[in-house]
């Protein structure tokens, strides 16, 4: 397993969706990403849980790695900020979905054995103000 490849990955997905005007792997707080540079999606690595294997028998050790996905839209005036960021969240789940047809999860490009979405979506949804934001779990299972 080499975490570095599997972040990048995973980022490189991220990265990809279509809409972003800022991404990176360092956060930013809201306030420091100005709104020409929104919508904004940022990575950041998590925990890491190793589930031991069993040597004995040839079983690695498995890995638990976690990801925070956080995205930023400000809008103006009368828009809504959740209708910028529906469709965001929207085009993350589909970069999240299988690329192993046969399996019927995602790998990654065959790097991990699954990565996925798991547990709450923090939003807030503009209410406050003009600024929303999400922060999406990312769970990934590898040897």
């Amino acid at each position: 397993m080499n975490r570095e490849t599997i972040y990048a990955a995973l980022y490189s997905r991220l990265a990809a969706i279509p809409g972003l005007r800022t991404t990176g792997r360092k956060l930013r707080h809201w306030s420091d990403v100005d709104a020409s540079q929104q919508p904004a999606l940022f990575m950041t690595q998590g925990r890491q849980i190793a589930t031991p294997g069993d040597p004995a028998r040839g079983v690695p050790t498995k890995w638990t790695l976690m990801a925070d996905v956080y995205i930023y839209v400000r809008t103006d005036g009368d828009q809504i900020p959740g209708t910028v960021m529906n469709p965001l969240l929207d085009a993350l789940d589909a970069v999240m979905a299988p690329d192993n047809q046969m399996q019927r999860v995602q790998t990654l490009g065959d790097l991990v054995e699954r990565c996925w979405i798991e547990g709450e979506i923090e939003t807030d949804d503009g209410a406050l103000g003009d600024q929303a934001v999400a922060i999406i779990p990312i769970r990934i299972l590898a040897t």
